[in-house]
C-alpha cells in the first residue's frame, strides 16, 4: 500500500494527492505535523534529507519532491497520457514542471507563506514575479487548452496548485482569463479533489 507523507495546506502535497485520486489509486495518507517539527525528526530525514513534504512511499519505492513524485506516478500508474515518452512532448512537459518547482514556487508560494505563515520574504518581489509568470500563462493558456499535449498531463497538475492559490498571496487572477478557464477547466476533471484555499 502507498502511504503519503502529507501536510493539507501544501499545495506541493495537494498536487500529489490530485494525481492519486485522478488515477484512483489506493493509498494511506500519514499527516505531518510541521508545526511540531515531525518533518525534521529522524525518521522522516531518512525518507527525506532535505525534511520536506511530500514523502511518497511504495512498497521499497521512498520519493520526494511532489514532482518528481508525480513523474513517478505517471509511468508507474498512470501510462504515457499523463507524460508521454516521445523525447519532444516528454520535455515540453518536464519544461512546466521546473517552472512549478522554481519560478511558481518563488512567486506564488512564496507569498502565499508570507500572508499564511508569516514568512519573512520580499512580497513585493515575489508577487512582481507572479504577476510576470501569470502574463506568461495566459498568452499560452489563450492558444491551448492544456499546457501541453491537447490533454492534460502532469505538467497541468505540477503548475496548478500555487496558481490557483494566488488570491491566499494577494495575488489577482481578475486580468488573466484564460488562466482561470484552465483553473476551471482541471476542477472538472473526473476525480478532481480540492484543498483548503480553493474557492
Amino acid at each position: 500500500m502507498m502511504k503519503l507523507y502529507d501536510f493539507p495546506l501544501s499545495g506541493n502535497c495537494h498536487k500529489v494527492r490530485l494525481m492519486l485520486s485522478l488515477l484512483q489509486l489506493d493509498y494511506d495518507l500519514v499527516p505531518v505535523n510541521l508545526k511540531e517539527g515531525e518533518h525534521k525528526s529522524p525518521v522522516f530525514m531518512q525518507m527525506n534529507p532535505l525534511g520536506q513534504v511530500p514523502v511518497l512511499t511504495d512498497d521499497e519505492v521512498v520519493i520526494w519532491d511532489s514532482q518528481a513524485i508525480l513523474v513517478y506516478l505517471a509511468q508507474r500508474y498512470g501510462s504515457d497520457k499523463w507524460l508521454p515518452t516521445e523525447p519532444e512532448l516528454m520535455s515540453q512537459v518536464m519544461q512546466w514542471l521546473s517552472t512549478a518547482a522554481n519560478e511558481i514556487q518563488h512567486s506564488f508560494a512564496t507569498a502565499r507563506r508570507h500572508y499564511l505563515f508569516n514568512a519573512q520574504i520580499d512580497i513585493n518581489s515575489a508577487q512582481q514575479k507572479a504577476y510576470q509568470l501569470l502574463q506568461i500563462f495566459n498568452e499560452h493558456l489563450s492558444k491551448h487548452q492544456w499546457l501541453e499535449c491537447d490533454r492534460p498531463t502532469i505538467a497541468d497538475l505540477a503548475c496548478f496548485p500555487y496558481i490557483a492559490l494566488a488570491p491566499q498571496g494577494k495575488i489577482s487572477l481578475d486580468a488573466y482569463p484564460y488562466v482561470t478557464t484552465w483553473i476551471n477547466r482541471i476542477k472538472d476533471l473526473p476525480g478532481y479533489i480540492s484543498m483548503p484555499g480553493m474557492s
